[in-house]
């Protein structure tokens, strides 16, 4: 179990142990099955022994690990982020209270889904810093995960897949669930209607049967 008592350390600790996930992801040179392996495990154990874990802390002991999807290879997509530069502003609604989050369209990415064409906002969080968001939705949204979306990349947490110049790697295999899922005492950011994607993404994590 990591002791950390200052909940302000210990946020800033658990960010920075999930950057340095990402950082040893995108450097992992395994086959891509073996790399989400690894990269699962890793994110288990921080989620069952940080304090800052959005797992409650009376239900870490007995944490058996986030449910997922079977690795999909055929689901990771790279795409030119096409400008928007032109786009106002937009207040994203939360999970909980809080005031709206205050992003900015930077642009769009477009890519199919087993032969189906898809488009998903890129946004620009403009607070603290600043940094790259994809949430979405797609159709398994509502039952087999949840509700209100996952998130693709999240920069400011450095959850981040990578790219190359104006490229962005968009690997649906960590897809992943907001803090809100596992307590609700987390306001997260939802994904707003233009990224609802019309197919299913069965990739990346899921909700447990408890939680459907």
């Amino acid at each position: 179990m990591i002791e950390v008592t200052s909940t302000h350390l210990a946020l800033a600790d658990w960010r920075r142990r999930v950057a340095e996930m990402y950082s040893a992801l995108r450097a992992d040179e395994r086959p891509p099955a073996m790399r989400a392996v690894a990269f699962r495990t890793a994110k288990d154990r921080l989620f069952a022994q940080h304090p800052s874990s959005p797992v409650p802390a009376d239900g870490r002991r007995d944490f058996r690990g986030l449910a997922y999807f079977r690795h999909r290879p055929e689901l990771v997509v790279e795409s030119v982020l096409d400008p928007d530069p032109a786009a106002p502003a937009l207040d994203v609604p939360r999970s909980g209270e809080g005031r709206l989050m205050p992003f900015v369209r930077i642009g769009w990415v477009h890519f199919l889904i087993d032969g189906a064409p898809c488009r998903l906002s890129v946004f620009w969080l403009d607070d603290y810093g600043g940094g790259i968001f994809i949430p979405f939705r797609d159709g398994t949204s509502g039952s087999e995960t949840y509700g209100a979306g996952r998130y693709l990349i999240d920069t400011i947490k450095g959850a981040d897949l990578g790219g190359v110049g104006d490229r962005l790697v968009l690997d649906f295999n960590y897809a992943y669930h907001p803090s809100c899922v596992q307590d609700s005492i987390w306001s997260c950011p939802l994904a707003p209607q233009e990224n609802w994607l019309p197919v299913p993404i069965d990739a990346g994590e899921r909700l447990p049967e408890t939680h459907r």
